[in-house]
């Protein structure tokens, strides 16, 4: 059993920068990838970024992209998503995600929405 506990949000001024953590636990956390989500209010829950541990890919939104980096400890315990330059508009609560390997983020991020394992969630606000 995969579970997630994540930290590093907070309240940032625009321009700033935040690293949030997941910190995950489990035997089989080597065939899962994982990711972070984002749900701001009165919106869907988005897919901001995703690291396999599996085969090694990631996946950054390009609502994100340039600003945002996802990494993941050697130990594969830890996954990382560093923001920078953040935007009044990146203020959500950030979710840590994981599922099993799947062919394709598209198809991960259907699965995980599905069936996914999910931390508690961090709230980010970025103040203009």
């Amino acid at each position: 059993q995969v579970q997630l506990v994540e930290s590093g949000g907070g309240l940032v001024q625009a321009g700033g920068s935040l690293k949030l953590a997941c910190a995950a636990s489990g035997r089989t956390i080597s065939r899962y990838s994982m990711g972070w989500f984002r749900r701001a209010p009165g919106s869907d829950r988005e897919f901001v970024a995703g690291l396999s541990w599996f085969h090694g890919g990631t996946f950054i939104a390009d609502s994100v992209k340039g600003r945002f980096n996802i990494s993941g400890d050697s130990a594969k315990t830890t996954m990382y998503l560093e923001m920078n330059s953040l935007k009044p508009e990146d203020t959500a609560v950030y979710y840590c995600a994981a599922d099993v390997v799947t062919a394709g983020w598209n198809t991960w991020v259907r699965s995980t929405l599905r069936k996914g394992v999910w931390g508690q969630g961090t709230q980010v606000t970025v103040s203009s």
